[in-house]
């Protein structure tokens, strides 16, 4: 997803959305991000929208915002979705549950959130319902709990398959955790399983990374999504490199392990569909993510969550306690919004889908874009075939440079 500004418009307290977007909700595809700010430890690279207990309880030790109640809030802000889109949209094709945890809450209250969705929109008979699960916080018989309550998909966050480089990133779970979950979920009559790894962790050697990635294929799932790491200011990882603690790898290295990547999984009968994501058939890609790329509308529940509809964005206070108080009171949580222009709309669009195996339609393209793409073409980062065709598509190497590439054409 897009990153956004903090700065914005103030979302009116009935979240009421501009007449030009609500035109807008039958033309593509209408998903739903559901957040759960809950996490029992921050891993020291993350900088989500995440708490954990003891962030969430007041000087005088009263708790600010609880997990037991949480599944209650997140409803009420679908109540609230279902008000605002009334009338207008399509049925919901995704559901992507993420984090934070989902896992830490019980399975029933995921199931009631989807359940809320599916009563109140409607999904198509092939949505897809996924959650992020993390391996440490999960049990066969949860997932078969998740699998009953009607998710689809499950998205695990194996990391690395190496202890000492799950030591740096402060990852919990075991080494070999992650593989059994994707047995379990199998077990539990899930089709379709992801494996998330991340890559250029400091102290990770090329074996470390060969040695994940044959791993994760061996689990047998049929999705991997693999991102290089980013040190992220303000995290705990970001403090040891600044103090010299940690190296950071350099760019020839992260894009030796992302070819590696591309090499191990192709092999295996993955294909890249996006520049971080391989599947094994057309089946396993992730919905929820293409919907992103390929400018559908989606409704962020959460704290923090960030929602997009007809070219209006908006974002939620970012504080558990707030979103629950505006939503007590029968208030938006939304903090802000934009309303894109229509450059910026286009500039978006060639930026994620050119991300995609089909690329981006040339003629999105200003003059100065397509003279760029001609370049790009001769310099082996765009498909020749496919600009023949009318189509900026990267190649294996220009995937290495995406958001250079997309500077350029846009």
């Amino acid at each position: 997803m897009p990153s956004v500004a903090l700065d914005g418009d103030p979302v009116p307290r009935t979240g009421e959305l501009p007449e030009s977007s609500l035109a807008e909700l039958g033309d593509r595809p209408l998903g739903f991000y559901v957040h759960v700010p809950f996490c029992v430890t921050r891993c020291g690279y993350c900088d989500f929208n995440t708490y954990t207990a003891e962030e969430l309880v007041s000087r005088d030790g009263t708790a600010t915002a609880s997990r037991e109640t949480y599944a209650d809030q997140a409803i009420a802000e679908v109540e609230l979705a279902d008000r605002v889109l009334s009338g207008r949209r399509p049925p919901v094709s995704t559901v992507f549950v993420g984090g934070g945890t989902p896992t830490l809450l019980p399975a029933e209250d995921l199931g009631r959130i989807i359940t809320a969705i599916r009563d109140r929109f409607g999904t198509t008979p092939d949505a897809e319902l996924t959650t992020e699960a993390n391996p440490e916080t999960v049990t066969p018989d949860y997932l078969a709990r998740l699998r009953e309550a009607g998710f689809t998909r499950l998205s695990f966050g194996m990391q690395s398959a190496r202890p000492h480089v799950l030591k740096v990133l402060e990852r919990g779970h075991t080494p070999g955790r992650p593989e059994r979950c994707v047995r379990w979920a199998r077990e539990a009559g899930f089709a379709h399983v992801n494996l998330d790894l991340i890559y250029g962790t400091p102290g990770e050697s090329d074996e470390d990374w060969r040695a994940s990635l044959e791993a994760a294929v061996g689990a047998g799932p049929d999705h991997v999504s693999a991102y290089s790491l980013i040190v992220e200011e303000g995290t705990r990882l970001a403090a040891r490199v600044r103090r010299g603690e940690l190296t950071e790898p350099d760019d020839d290295t992260m894009a030796d392990r992302y070819l590696m990547a591309d090499e191990i999984l192709s092999a295996a009968g993955f294909t890249a569909y996006e520049v971080s994501n391989w599947a094994r058939t057309p089946e396993g890609r992730s919905a929820h993510n293409l919907l992103y790329w390929t400018g559908g509308h989606w409704w962020g529940v959460g704290p923090g969550a960030h929602s997009h509809v007809g070219g209006t964005r908006w974002w939620n206070v970012k504080h558990p306690a707030a979103y629950a108080a505006r939503l007590a009171a029968g208030d938006s949580p939304g903090l802000a919004r934009e309303v894109l222009t229509e450059q910026e709309r286009r500039f978006e669009r060639i930026l994620l889908e050119l991300r995609v195996e089909r690329g981006c339609p040339l003629d999105l393209l200003e003059p100065h874009g397509r003279v760029a793409a001609e370049r790009a073409v001769m310099e082996g980062l765009l498909e020749a075939e496919a600009h023949a065709a009318g189509r900026a598509v990267l190649t294996r190497h220009g995937r290495l440079l995406a958001d250079a590439v997309a500077r350029d054409l846009t």
